[in-house]
């Protein structure tokens, strides 16, 4: 039986609803029962979606979408103070929820699972979802990506568990009270929030705060800010805190990942002492990491480690990270949205362990926010120089105004300084005639960002086999 919507929020009109986190959200609202509306920018299979599940989509944003009897507005911290919705709502006195808010609203009377971490979220909680279900624990779920189709972010189930994307950016997660949070690693990321490690810090530890008592912690002992990070909660007696990864101190320890094509064999020690091996249908070390934190996580729920190891091998990845869109005169075109170097990294040293030695990888880098880039453009210079060629489009700038001075230039120079070879490319257009004229059979192109490069890889795919 579905838990009780709120009466604030039976009636929620979303601005922006087509987003990730936001659609995630109106698609459990709308599936218990709430009668839900909103508005984005621009059509899309998302929007529809929530159309088919009776909600009302209003493309383009005007104070007329907001309907009279709307009990409240959903917002993200993506949309303006000039929203002209937003604008409306406030003049007539309708409250304004967070979509952090509305979340954990959401989660009220459940067992949440909340996985947070500056890399890997999407997967990890994707993991996560995918195997609870296979088992018939119907949980319900709100991730940052579609698993297999448009809509397939978020769902309600009938089982006791929730798993979220705790999503640090904009400090959001602070909001939720998980029984079990993951936490799989700790970087400076989000410059236009975070202003130094420091900063990053106390925000996680406010998260781990939020852990109920008699909760568990599950966070990674190999990575160097998580290992901080645990020793700067060392003093909190009341949850319990399980550490994971190749380390030899870690409580449930990665033994040996073995690839095998694009799937990885898993050996792992747990807390028992028991060893356990199992499949991940996904390339990478990361992804192998990803996917110990979710068996943990699991483990902490009290659900059989062997049933869990085996439905993890149901999971074959979520739209925009290693997704395959297709293979055209015998080139593969992948679409990754890694954004930050140490993501871009991961992905490319994925990729080239997955390929035969006589295959190139071509990238089509898309760089995402001008702070982003003003910061760690170099280190994103630096991790194409994995591949054997690149084209860098211009800068996608999302909700970002442009920084003098601030461009791909910055990539591209710190690329080549690494010994890259690397095009620039400010048409977008152009990009399936450039990589026809690069691409050989057997070579592989990964179009990588976290922006609207991802819409590529269909006209790519086209061009090739034209």
């Amino acid at each position: 039986m579905a838990p009780a919507i709120p009466a604030s929020m039976d009636r929620p009109h979303f601005i922006g609803i087509g987003g990730a986190g936001m659609s995630g959200i109106a698609k459990i609202l709308a599936q218990r029962g709430a009668k839900v509306a909103g508005s984005d920018a621009k059509d899309s299979a998302t929007a529809q979606a929530l159309r088919d599940l009776g909600a009302t989509v209003h493309i383009g944003h005007a104070a007329a979408h907001l309907a009279a009897d709307a009990t409240c507005v959903v917002v993200s911290s993506a949309i303006r103070a000039d929203n002209p919705e937003l604008a409306v709502a406030q003049e007539r006195g309708i409250p304004v929820v967070h979509r952090s808010d509305a979340l954990a609203a959401l989660m009220d009377g459940l067992r949440p699972i909340a996985v947070a971490g500056t890399h890997g979220k999407t997967t990890t909680t994707s993991m996560l979802a995918v195997s609870l279900t296979s088992l018939g624990l119907k949980p319900s779920y709100a991730i940052g990506g579609d698993l297999d189709a448009p809509g397939s972010n978020a769902e309600h189930g009938s089982g006791e568990i929730f798993v979220a994307e705790a999503d640090e950016s904009d400090r959001s997660f602070h909001k939720y009270a998980p029984e079990v949070a993951i936490v799989l690693n700790v970087e400076l990321d989000h410059h236009a929030n975070y202003a130094s490690m420091d900063e990053i810090y106390e925000s996680f530890e406010t998260f781990v705060g939020r852990i109920r008592p008699g909760g568990t912690l599950v966070i990674a002992a190999d990575h160097p800010g998580a290992r901080e990070l645990t020793e700067k909660i060392s003093g909190r007696h009341d949850i319990e805190v399980i550490t994971y990864g190749e380390s030899k101190d870690a409580d449930v320890r990665i033994l040996k990942v073995n690839p095998r094509g694009l799937t990885s064999d898993v050996t792992v020690t747990l807390t028992s002492g028991k060893i356990l091996t199992f499949t991940v249908s996904v390339p990478g070390r990361h992804y192998a990491h990803n996917a110990v934190a979710a068996l943990a996580a699991g483990v902490a729920l009290d659900l059989p480690p062997h049933n869990l190891a085996s439905a993890l091998g149901t999971y074959t990845g979520v739209k925009r990270r290693l997704q395959l869109k297709g293979e055209a005169a015998g080139v593969q075109v992948i679409d990754s949205y890694a954004h930050h170097p140490t993501e871009m990294t991961a992905d490319l040293e994925a990729i080239r362990g997955a390929v035969g030695e006589d295959s190139r990888v071509l990238v089509v880098f898309q760089p995402h926010l001008f702070s982003r880039t003003q910061e760690l453009g170099t280190e994103m210079g630096q991790a194409l120089a994995l591949a054997d060629s690149s084209v860098v489009l211009d800068i996608y700038p999302a909700r970002e105004d442009p920084v003098p001075g601030v461009t791909s230039a910055l990539i591209i120079d710190a690329a080549r300084a690494a010994g890259a070879d690397v095009t620039a490319e400010s048409d977008m257009g152009a990009i399936p005639d450039v990589i026809a004229g690069m691409a050989k059979p057997g070579d592989l192109v990964l179009t990588m960002g976290a922006g609207d490069v991802t819409d590529l890889g269909p006209a790519i795919l086209t061009r090739l086999a034209g």
